[in-house]
Parts: structure tokens; C-alpha cells; sequence
């Protein structure tokens, strides 16, 4: 009676949130992969000009870049490790595109900004802010789906 109607949302071969478990080595492999990825396309990113710097600002701000790309490639590592680990207990829809995202903007954004390390870690947290909507989320889902399961169970059995 109060069962959702199917559509063609519920086929399972469009499905892109699954869980993703397996050995560690193999989620290490994946968190340096998409880090690796995010501050890699940061980088291109800011390298790139549309037009000559007359007519506007010059894509990256002088100085120092390397403190940026290992600043955003530990701030990545932590952003993908926690996806990683929701995506191993229950289905995360595209972790390695939120990952490689919030990576990419923070890297781009800091190499054409050159902030100061109060503001960095400010990118940072809006960074885990984002992560950790896009993970309590699929969390949640999970835990709608299980109830659902265990209410048609009961039914089925009484």
C-alpha cells in the first residue's frame, strides 16, 4: 500500500552509487589517485589564460606555488579518505567527482589568490563542509533503505 512506484530511476544498471569495499592498499591507491587528479587539474587550471593579461588578471598570482600544491594535496588526501571510508559501509553517488572537485576549486582558487594560511584553512573546512554533506547524505539513504528493508521483512514474516 505504501510502496514507492517504479520507475525508471530504480534500474539498477543506472545505478552510479555503490559500495565500495576491498583491500586497504586498494582505497590508498584510490585517495592518492583522486588527490593526485584534484590538485593536478588545479594546477592546468591556473596555468590557463583566455586572452592576453592586459585585458584582465593573470591566472595565477606571483610567488611560491609549491606550498599550495602540498597544502591542497594533504587537505585532498583527508577530503578523499573520509569519502572513501563512507563509500566502503554504504552506496556514495560519484565520490571521486566530489573529491576531485573540492580539490581542483581549492587548488585553482589558492594558486590565483596566493592566501594566507588562516584563509587556506578556511577553503579547507568549506571543503569538509561540502564532503561531509555530500557523505551524511548518502549516510542517510543508506539508513532509509535499511528501514524500509527491515519494515517489508516484518510484514513478510507476520
Amino acid at each position: 500500500m505504501n510502496d514507492l512506484p517504479e520507475g525508471p530511476f530504480d534500474s539498477d544498471d543506472s545505478e552510479d552509487a555503490e559500495v565500495r569495499p576491498g583491500p586497504l592498499w586498494r582505497h590508498a591507491v584510490w585517495v592518492v589517485a583522486v588527490t593526485a587528479a584534484g590538485v593536478a587539474l588545479g594546477w592546468v587550471g591556473a596555468l590557463f589564460r583566455i586572452g592576453p593579461e592586459e585585458f584582465g588578471l593573470p591566472p595565477a598570482a606571483p610567488g611560491a606555488l609549491w606550498p599550495y600544491l602540498l597544502a591542497w594535496g594533504a587537505i585532498g588526501l583527508a577530503l578523499a579518505a573520509v569519502l572513501r571510508v563512507v563509500a566502503a559501509k554504504v552506496p556514495v553517488y560519484e565520490p571521486e567527482t566530489a573529491a576531485i572537485g573540492v580539490v581542483m576549486i581549492g587548488t585553482r582558487l589558492s594558486l590565483g589568490w596566493r592566501p594566507e594560511p588562516l584563509e587556506v584553512a578556511g577553503l579547507a573546512a568549506a571543503g569538509l563542509l561540502l564532503v561531509a554533506v555530500w557523505c551524511a547524505v548518502a549516510l542517510r539513504g543508506a539508513a532509509v533503505v535499511r528501514r524500509t528493508e527491515e519494515v517489508s521483512r516484518a510484514r513478510g514474516t507476520a
